[in-house]
């Protein structure tokens, strides 16, 4: 079965990051998908199905907290889940996104173990 990863960063240069990290951590992935925000990445996330999103906080047009609540109200793809890898160190934002059905966090800078150790029950 073909496993697809959607990356929501603002930042061209992380999005290749997590994807080599992502094969570093011995993920193989048939597709990588990305967008540049929120709201692209629910455009998206309209004609692609992927087996998990790894999603930024802060990003212009809409953030990552956003994108999770537009997420939780659609039904067609709330059940995807979401990791939310950023450079936020407070726990308030980090509390919100879980509680918004985020599954896990990955703090930037981050290392292939530990995206290994995040995703790895998920995947």
């Amino acid at each position: 079965m073909e496993k697809k990863v959607l990356i929501v960063d603002d930042s061209n240069t992380m999005r290749k990051i997590v994807a080599r990290s992502l094969r570093q951590a011995g993920f193989e992935f048939e597709k990588v998908l990305e967008a540049p925000d929120g709201q692209a990445a629910l455009d998206l996330l309209a004609g692609e199905a992927v087996d998990i999103v790894l999603s930024d906080i802060n990003m212009p047009v809409m953030d990552g907290i956003e994108f999770l609540r537009q997420k939780n109200a659609d039904a067609q793809i709330k059940g995807i889940p979401v990791v939310m890898i950023t450079t936020e160190a407070g726990t308030d934002v980090l509390r919100e996104a879980m509680e918004l059905g985020a599954v896990g966090t990955i703090k930037k800078p981050f290392t292939a173990e530990q995206v290994q150790e995040v995703l790895g029950k998920f995947l």
